[in-house]
């Protein structure tokens, strides 16, 4: 596989993230990367730095999502725009180097929750403009 940064994924990101107020997400923390050559089922993927990689390393949490060109780069806008908002979703109010599971505490993220807040950033660029 091969991976390279991905500026225009963080730009989306930075974008969606100010739109929908997500105050918990640090984009400074927050790296975009386009991979190529997968062979999995997946669009987009979150990785994350967990406490013990923190702690060896000294550093605070930190995430990265990971486009898979050859699904995500073939998308709609709006498509893309959705899979990046369900990226999110797994990352914990905390910022802690967790990741939110698809079902946790009664809270789901799925079509359903990813289409609301969809609905909200289409909302707030409107609004905006």
């Amino acid at each position: 596989m091969k991976f390279e940064e991905a500026a225009d994924i963080s730009e989306s990101i930075r974008r969606i993230v100010a739109a929908l107020d997500l105050r918990n997400i640090d984009t400074e923390r927050l790296f975009c990367m386009r991979s190529f050559g997968s062979k999995g089922r997946s669009i987009a993927r979150i990785w994350s730095m967990p406490k013990i990689w923190q702690k060896a390393m000294g550093i605070k949490a930190h995430y990265v999502i990971e486009v898979i060109s050859e699904k995500f780069d073939r998308l709609s806008v709006e498509e893309r725009e959705k899979t990046l908002i369900h990226e999110l979703l797994h990352i914990p109010k905390s910022f802690s180097g967790g990741l939110v599971p698809h079902n946790c505490f009664g809270k789901k993220i799925d079509r359903r929750s990813v289409d609301k807040l969809f609905n909200q950033y289409k909302n707030s660029l409107r609004l905006n403009n």
